[in-house]
């Protein structure tokens, strides 16, 4: 199984490297769909390699020495947090490059498009798979590149401006967390990310821990996004290309919440728990700001983008992953995996979705979509319109859908913190997050309102728009099915992560 990771990493780039060949812009577009879907069919193979009786365990563990001087290793390994996060990936990016085939966005052409797109997928794969702290920051930097010229050449609207913030933002936040990375390593002689883990902080002081966690959780709180570091998203989503938003949203924020959860927690076990509260008080504002923005943008009269809206959505659906991790307990951090692969799936599908209806009307801009001309999707186009729907209910978390089990984990979680934990504080965080669940029903029901029915003060539009066609059926169809299956069978994610995060609890 160490040979299905290692070529799991390897085919993408290898792809992205044959795009450097003078090949036309169609067939890079059918050699990106293949190699995504290549690497789609490894990460399904590793994942029924995988030994689902120990997911606490790493697997398929490749561990060479690579940088001898400074005790680097080439360490790749996947456990039941992980395995998820890489399937989630290669899913993402091959229905990516399925919609890209036959939808391309405006731009410099299809070879490029396709070289970052594989680029982009190498490093996230790389991110999730890599156990040393130093290949960890090199796989999070790799995919700065490859999305800020998707942003920059590809996206709409102030695109420049907007790859310009995330850049600046997101290697601001890097260069923070590897000053906390270089720090635990110099302390404790080691970047190899399972030694320190089972060192569970172990030769690293209470100053030392504190100083290490306080920088790596700035570093990625910044791609998380938590607030108030996240006012680079609602830009970066805005401007980007549908196939950007998709794995902006979809993979590249639980980066972040990832090395939370794979680098804080076992590592720096002391400072994070000195930053734990804090952590759960920025969750807390993060869902309630993050949902009055959108009640905000959805208002009549605002003039608010769709995409910029969903982009403010996720600082608050994040804001319940990062409530759970800072609860500190088993059940929480359920949630906030569970959480993290829910919000993949279902903001996947809503930034497909609005892409489409941007193609087919020529704007996001809500107030367009509502007046008497708009979209009236369940008139017009009314597959796309249950699929809007569908995706709104299952992103205010209805039971039965993925959205549901891993914010209910993360507010039990808080409900009953770890020892040490202000009880109170984070009854009143869980109280926040609740008050943040009502308020993204009422914003998520009036878009669907406005975008699917209309205007009901105006006469509808009569005119028919092409519904749902065939390469986006094929591209959104796995993630609402995944959306469903998810959310009645919670047991495929949680019986992989609940022992992988006793393990990591316990100093593993």
């Amino acid at each position: 199984m160490n040979a299905v990771l290692i070529a799991l990493l390897a085919l993408p780039l290898l792809g992205a490297a044959l795009t450097l060949a003078p090949i036309g812009d169609r067939r890079a577009l059918r050699l990106g769909t293949a190699v995504t879907g290549g690497t789609l069919l490894l990460a399904i193979a590793l994942a029924a390699g995988f030994d689902h009786g120990d997911p606490g365990r790493m697997q398929a563990v490749t561990d060479v020495s690579w940088i001898p001087a400074l005790d680097v290793r080439l360490h790749l390994g996947t456990d039941g947090i992980s395995l998820p996060l890489l399937v989630l990936t290669a899913l993402l990016t091959f229905l990516c490059a399925l919609y890209s085939l036959k939808k391309l966005p405006a731009g410099p052409g299809g070879r490029a498009f396709t070289g970052l797109l594989l680029l982009l997928e190498t490093g996230m794969l790389a991110t999730f798979a890599v156990l040393d702290l130093v290949l960890f920051f090199l796989a999070f930097e790799i995919v700065l590149i490859p999305m800020y010229f998707l942003i920059a050449r590809w996206g709409s609207g102030q695109k420049v401006a907007a790859a310009n913030r995330f850049i600046l933002y997101t290697l601001l936040g890097s260069a923070v967390m590897l000053l906390g990375f270089l720090l635990i390593g110099v302390q404790a002689g080691t970047f190899d990310m399972v030694r320190l883990a089972a060192a569970h902080g172990g030769g690293l002081s209470h100053t030392t821990q504190l100083i290490a966690a306080l920088a790596v959780l700035v570093g990625l709180a910044v791609k998380a996004p938590a607030w108030p570091l996240h006012s680079w998203l609602p830009d970066a989503h805005t401007a980007a290309p549908t196939a950007g938003s998709v794995l902006l949203a979809g993979v590249m924020l639980k980066m972040g919440t990832y090395g939370l959860v794979r680098v804080l927690l076992p590592i720096v076990p002391d400072g994070t728990a000195t930053f734990a509260p804090y952590l759960g008080a920025f969750a807390a504002v993060g869902i309630v700001y993050g949902s009055l923005a959108c009640l905000a943008l959805a208002r009549p009269g605002a003039k608010g983008d769709l995409k910029r809206l969903i982009a403010y959505s996720s600082v608050g659906h994040m804001g319940f992953v990062l409530l759970g991790i800072a609860s500190l307990t088993p059940a929480g951090l359920n949630g906030a995996l569970f959480a993290n692969i829910a919000h993949g799936l279902i903001t996947g599908l809503l930034f497909f979705v609005v892409g489409a209806v941007k193609d087919r009307y020529g704007t996001a801009d809500l107030d367009t979509l509502a007046g008497a001309t708009g979209a009236a999707l369940y008139g017009r186009a009314p597959r796309i319109g249950a699929l809007l729907a569908f995706a709104a209910v299952a992103s205010l978390g209805l039971p039965g859908l993925a959205g549901f089990w891993g914010e209910l984990l993360a507010m039990y979680g808080a409900f009953d913190p770890a020892a040490g934990l202000s009880r109170p504080a984070f009854l009143t965080y869980m109280v926040l997050a609740g008050l943040g669940t009502l308020l993204t029903a009422g914003y998520l029901l009036v878009v669907v309102k406005q975008v699917c029915t209309g205007d009901p003060k105006q006469p509808a539009p009569v005119a028919a728009l092409p519904d749902l066609q065939g390469h986006e059926a094929a591209s959104w169809t796995p993630l609402a099915a995944l959306t469903l299956l998810a959310g009645l069978w919670p047991a495929l994610l949680l019986g992989l992560s609940d022992p992988a995060v006793k393990h990591l609890l316990g100093g593993g």
